[in-house]
């Protein structure tokens, strides 16, 4: 198939797109003489190199009492934050996702209470091991999950979704050639996008200064973001 084909394939399937995306199921068909069709699924998917890293930064303290576990998760938040800023993040890179002061359960018969926080902080892929270093030196117990993704995600699943649309519609022409029919119009269309999968890595724990010289920073390599689509497509037959 050639490049106008595929183009042409895309603009059939993205005209159909608006009614058939609406629609949860596949079609009910009746099949009789009247009602000649073919049925098409295809997936395309698009792979690029990330250019954003979003770390998830966070801390719990040691069972206490209330007062002296929030007195202590205060001392640890400023510091984290401090500690990142200094490092040249910008506040408006570092958003709270959660903070709350609980009973520890680990005893149940204690009455002891710990604090426990959590940020995502948006950098570039090349600074990712370097604050999450910054971030678990200053007392950032609970971290290490990273988010690898583009600026412009958008981009990827338009690129995905016309991939699966090129490709249903070679796949529904090659069908119709090898049952010796001929394709006609399109009658419905359906497209899904699949959520992106990211890695959890095991939470990072801050060493104890006592230990020996500090290690260096993680070795993390960033990985790949991809974005798929599946399209479900019904064509008529003569």
């Amino acid at each position: 198939m050639n490049t106008f084909r595929i183009l042409a394939a895309s603009a059939a399937v993205a005209a159909a797109l608006s009614a058939g995306a609406q629609q949860v199921s596949q079609p009910q068909l009746k099949i009789d003489s009247a009602n000649r069709t073919l049925t098409i699924a295809a997936t395309g998917s698009v792979t690029a190199e990330p250019n954003v890293a979003i770390l998830h930064i966070g801390f719990e303290t040691l069972p206490a009492s209330a007062k002296a576990a929030y007195a202590e998760g205060a001392r640890t938040s400023n510091a984290i934050i401090n500690a990142l800023k200094q490092a040249g993040v910008p506040a408006a890179a570092i958003h709270s996702q959660m903070q709350y002061l609980a009973r520890d359960y680990s005893e149940p018969k204690s009455h002891k209470f710990k604090l426990v926080q959590q940020w995502t902080v948006r950098t570039t892929p090349e600074r990712a091991a370097e604050l999450l270093d910054v971030a678990v030196t200053a007392g950032a117990n609970s971290s290490g999950e990273i988010e690898w993704t583009v600026k412009d995600p958008r981009t990827l699943e338009d690129q995905a979704l016309a991939k699966a649309a090129a490709r249903a519609r070679a796949n529904a022409a090659e069908l119709a050639r090898e049952m010796g029919v001929q394709l006609g119009a399109l009658l419905y269309v359906s497209n899904q996008m699949s959520a992106p999968i990211y890695a959890r890595p095991l939470m990072a724990r801050a060493f104890s200064a006592s230990a020996g010289a500090e290690p260096p920073p993680l070795a993390i390599e960033p990985q790949k973001v991809t974005r798929s689509a599946s399209i479900y497509a019904v064509y008529a037959i003569q």
